[in-house]
This record gives C-alpha cells, sequence and structure tokens, in this order.
C-alpha cells in the first residue's frame, strides 16, 4: 500500500487533477465509471484503497491518497486512470449531435448520454466547449464517452464536410426558423445546439440547411439538453 504523497506515481496521478497535463491519461472515480472503462478496455491502472482483481494492475493507496486524487469530497474507495483518444476523425454516419460552445459539463454530459440511446454516430464539440475530461463531466456522461465517439474542432470547417457528404445540417434557434415538425426526416442528418446563454453562433446559424424551433408555450426556453433531447427523439433514424 503507497502511503506517502511522495511517491513518483501518485505525483503523475495527482497532476491528471489538471487539464494542461491531461496529455495521455485522465481519472475517472465511482465503481460504476470504473467498470465501465475495463468493459471498454479504457484504462490500464485501477486504484484503490483495498486489493482488487479486475484484470488490470492494481494500484493499492491509503484513505488519505484516495482522498487527495479524489474530486469528491467523499470518495469512493475505487478509481482508474483511463487513456485519452487521440487521432478522431470525423466518422461516416447517418445521425450527429453538434454542440456550439456549450460551457455546462451537466447539459453537455446529459447529451452524451442521450445521443448513446438515440442512436446518434458521433457528437462533434466545438473547440471552446468544455473539456471532456472535466471531472463534473465525466460524472454526468456516467461512462457514455466509452462507447460513443466525441470529437472537439472548428465547426466552420466541420459543418461543410457534413455537407459534402449528404448531411442536412439542422441549427437549432426561434428567429428564422419553422417548428420541429415541419423539418423533414432526412437519410442523413446533425443537429447543432448552441451556447446556454447565447445560443448558437451566427456564423454557424448561417451554414446550416435548415434552422428549426421546438414550439412550447407558457414559457420563453427550454434548458439546451431537454431541447437537445427532444430533437434527437424527434429525428431519429430507423
Amino acid at each position: 500500500m503507497i502511503t506517502s504523497m511522495q511517491n513518483k506515481t501518485i505525483k503523475e496521478l495527482l497532476k491528471l487533477k489538471q487539464k494542461k497535463y491531461r496529455k495521455d491519461y485522465y481519472l475517472v472515480e465511482t465503481k460504476h465509471l470504473v467498470e465501465e472503462a475495463i468493459k471498454a478496455k479504457q484504462t490500464d491502472l485501477v486504484i484503490s484503497t483495498e486489493p482488487v482483481d479486475l484484470g488490470v494492475e492494481n494500484l493499492v493507496v491509503s484513505k488519505e491518497i484516495m482522498e487527495k486524487l479524489a474530486f469528491t469530497k467523499t470518495p469512493q474507495p475505487i478509481m482508474a486512470r483511463c487513456f485519452i483518444q487521440k487521432n478522431k476523425i470525423l466518422k461516416e454516419g447517418k445521425r450527429y449531435l453538434i454542440l456550439d460552445y456549450l460551457q455546462d459539463p451537466g447539459n453537455i454530459g446529459t447529451l452524451i448520454r442521450t445521443a448513446l440511446a438515440f442512436g446518434i454516430d458521433q457528437v462533434i464539440l466545438s473547440n471552446e466547449c468544455v473539456d471532456l475530461y472535466n471531472d463534473k463531466l465525466l460524472r454526468s456522461m456516467q461512462g457514455a464517452h466509452f462507447h460513443l465517439s466525441c470529437l472537439y474542432g472548428d465547426l466552420k470547417e466541420i459543418i461543410p464536410t457534413l455537407k459534402e457528404k449528404g448531411v442536412c445540417v439542422v441549427g437549432s434557434a426561434l428567429e428564422n426558423g419553422r417548428p420541429i415538425y415541419e423539418i423533414q426526416k432526412q437519410e442523413k442528418m446533425a443537429y447543432v445546439l448552441g451556447n446556454e446563454g447565447n445560443g448558437m453562433e451566427k456564423e454557424i446559424i448561417d451554414i446550416c440547411d435548415q434552422i428549426a424551433y421546438i414550439p412550447i408555450t407558457t414559457i420563453e426556453s427550454l434548458n439546451v439538453a431537454v431541447a437537445g433531447s427532444i430533437m434527437m427523439y424527434h429525428f431519429q433514424g430507423e
């Protein structure tokens, strides 16, 4: 059992709590996320306060060290070091979710989980979105990112590429938009959701094929995760 904070491995693991050091690895905590990481073959090290046999290397540490490594105030006694997936490319698919400048980890996590549920082939995030390996986002995704491709990039380059591949890109906005039930379902579709406070950037709206909105009454707008979930359900593929 490792009890010293001066241990070289512990020092390296602690660095992973900061985005600037997450080049090759990141940390997940909770038994569920560790199990999902192992199932997806996305981890090479399990950190725990008691010995466990899960088929990968096990580093046993004191409770005090686990508390320092963990992101939560009352951590579970198990974590995992996971691989950062590199060299990601735009997938050939029929359904895409595009996130433009979203900043709330809870919203992004909910959307990625819903995307997995409704058969989205790839989630595309603008470079300004929250880091995928942010601890709050990881907890919100509940392991969905292990099973669904998530790609960061410049939407002004990615959207035209999708359109060249025959993908109908539908933005979400009230201004100059049509109710979603008036938008014809296409074989290949992508749905764009904008920032929680400001919506989609005008440059992105201008390169979409169509603009849609969800007709509602009594309130002004829906939470972006709720709106995105409705769109994914409404336009889901066969």
